[in-house]
């Protein structure tokens, strides 16, 4: 890309950043607006608005006031340009920029770089600068400690390693509707941590103010902790962010108990109504509530949606599903762990990411009961505008993520016992009928991107 093409982009991407809050400058506060700069009031909705205030500050200050730190400021992950995610393509030309900029100041940095989430930082420590993973696939390093009845396999030796902990490759979900998402008291699942749901994409946080303290120790890596009301005006911010007014009127009417809640769909196509219906019947029972983030029993509360790398490969000729393999810039994040059973027996199994078996250690259990590869549940509403989609930036659209549940509902009717449909893939427990039809895929997508 020529150097003056990706200034210009570059000032685009700054320009959004800018003026995302802007859009309605032009409409009078309102009662719960606080005008943080002028003609960019904030809509506080029930937070107080000297903390939304702070709290927006905070979220794009890279230099916060006695924390010390790496440089970064939440911003630099959550981009507001990228609706407060951050995509391959946007962390891509963030790099390409950097080095432009290098060619005329040497020093040029860009705190998104920063060798804590470079590919080789066990390796090379401050001085790694592989960012192959940021750079193609727009995922950071995320680090567990190993739980006691886990242990990593050596690739060299195919013997357990000494390692302790264990990265794993995540991408930077966005902070719109997280007043929707969060614990919700429904449908437990039967361990902790958050038994009915959290923050994070494994749900390992109960609050906003716990994700946030996350955020500032292990990726903007301060010296000393934030202040609680620091948190707090962090959380504030965040619960004012939404994709849209219909989506702010629901958290609204959530919060004041209405009945029935309003739905948050623009007027649809007859096409997107048909879409819907779909939606309902194959999405739902996952994706339900408010925040399209609750499961409805009898599913369970966290699934394995065969999302990680390797994916499952049907060992029936000819496949009665078939997954698009994991490219390699995806498939290389993989390990393979030793698990120690209860009954002291050892497996071995291999995953780029294990989910909540990280925080738990409980694997070997009936597949939809054990923590292996379990993730929590996201909400859809402005999923057009948020590609890539699942937890590692893997379906590069949308028709990749209706293709891959297609898959998904195969599966789960391939593996299920004889006599037995599990409520996954059913409606009624006695027929697989989840599962979007060919003819049914064009409304499906075109409700999607509605939301």
């Amino acid at each position: 890309m020529k150097p003056r093409l990706q200034l210009g982009l570059w000032c685009l991407v700054l320009f959004g950043a800018f003026a995302i809050r802007a859009a309605g400058a032009a409409a009078p506060p309102r009662k719960s607006q606080v005008i943080v700069e002028p003609g960019r009031p904030f809509d506080c909705d029930a937070q107080p608005c000297d903390a939304v205030a702070r709290g927006f500050r905070a979220f794009m200050d890279r230099r916060v006031h006695g924390l010390g730190g790496n440089g970064r400021a939440c911003a630099d992950c959550h981009m507001p340009a990228d609706n407060f995610q951050l995509s391959p393509a946007s962390a891509e030309a963030r790099f390409q920029l950097l080095q432009w900029r290098r060619r005329f100041v040497p020093q040029a940095d860009d705190p998104l770089f920063r060798p804590i989430d470079a590919d080789d930082f066990r390796t090379n420590g401050d001085a790694a600068a592989d960012f192959r993973n940021l750079r193609e696939n727009g995922l950071i390093r995320v680090t567990f400690p190993l739980p006691p009845n886990v242990r990593l396999i050596d690739p060299a030796t195919n013997a357990p390693s000494s390692e302790a902990f264990v990265d794993v490759w995540r991408m930077v979900p966005t902070v719109n509707d997280v007043k929707l998402t969060g614990p919700d008291g429904a449908n437990p699942w039967p361990r902790q941590p958050n038994t009915t749901g959290g923050y994070q994409l494994d749900g390992r946080f109960t609050t906003l103010q716990e994700q946030a303290l996350g955020a500032f120790i292990n990726h903007a890596e301060v010296d000393s902790q934030p202040s609680q009301q620091m948190l707090g005006d962090l959380a504030a911010f965040q619960l004012t962010q939404f994709t849209n007014p219909r989506v702010r009127a629901l958290a609204d009417a959530v919060d004041a108990g209405t009945v029935p809640l309003p739905d948050p769909d623009p007027p649809l196509t007859e096409l997107e109504e048909q879409g819907k219906a779909v939606f309902v019947r194959a999405c739902a029972h996952c994706h339900g509530g408010p925040g399209q983030s609750t499961t409805t029993p009898p599913v369970v509360r966290y699934h394995d949606i065969s999302t990680q790398c390797p994916r499952p490969v049907d060992t029936v000729s000819p496949p009665r599903f078939a997954f698009a393999p994991c490219p390699p810039r995806l498939a290389r994040n993989a390990r393979t762990y030793e698990i120690t059973l209860p009954n002291g027996t050892k497996v071995r199994r291999t995953s780029s990411d294990p989910g909540r078996a990280l925080l738990t250690g409980f694997v070997g259990g009936p597949p939809p009961s054990d923590d292996w590869n379990k993730l929590d549940v996201n909400g859809l509403r402005g999923i057009r505008r948020t590609a890539p989609y699942f937890h590692n930036n893997s379906a590069a659209t949308l028709e990749e993520v209706v293709d891959h549940y297609i898959e998904f509902f195969k599966r789960a009717k391939a593996n299920a016992p004889p006599g037995f449909v599990p409520p996954v893939a059913s409606t009624d427990g006695v027929h697989f009928d989840r599962q979007p039809q060919p003819e049914e895929r064009a409304a499906l997508l075109a409700y999607l991107r509605k939301l």
